[in-house]
């Protein structure tokens, strides 16, 4: 049926946060801006804000409100060169996170954090062989 997604729109609340969460403190390039609407240029896929408002109108359906406290509507993983790296940038631009760098076992370092709407970002990089090596023997199954 389908076997790539090109594009991630995320409904929200808060368009002009969003807006500079997204532009200023992740540094996303904006590739079209308009009243409720920011589209962000990516290597083979494209990312949006829309306002709920807009959205509405768009797909023609009521779009619920914020998610119920505690509830994250969504995540989102991107690829990174440095996973360590990201982490010190977004830290000292303030940005809040779930968990700092880590190495999981399914092969990948990984950091998470919010967006200002409580949509959770996954930045993650895969381990070299010789780290995944390192994190098996420190880490064998229980």
């Amino acid at each position: 049926m389908f076997n790539h997604v090109s594009a991630v729109v995320l409904f929200v609340q808060d368009f002009e946060k969003c807006l500079a969460f997204y532009r200023d403190t992740l540094g996303l390039p904006v590739a079209q801006l308009e009243p409720k609407f920011a589209a962000f240029k990516m290597h083979d896929q494209d990312f949006a804000l829309l306002h709920v408002s807009n959205a509405a109108e768009m797909v023609t359906a009521e779009i619920d409100g914020p998610p119920a406290r505690g509830v994250n509507p969504l995540m989102l993983c991107a690829r990174v060169q440095d996973v360590d790296a990201a982490y010190e940038t977004l830290k000292a631009k303030g940005v809040e996170f779930t968990q700092g760098p880590t190495s999981q076992y399914w092969g990948l370092r990984t950091i998470y954090f919010k967006d200002p709407e409580s949509n959770i970002w996954e930045f993650a990089q895969p381990l070299t062989p010789e780290q995944q090596a390192r994190f098996s023997a420190d880490n064998p199954p229980a």
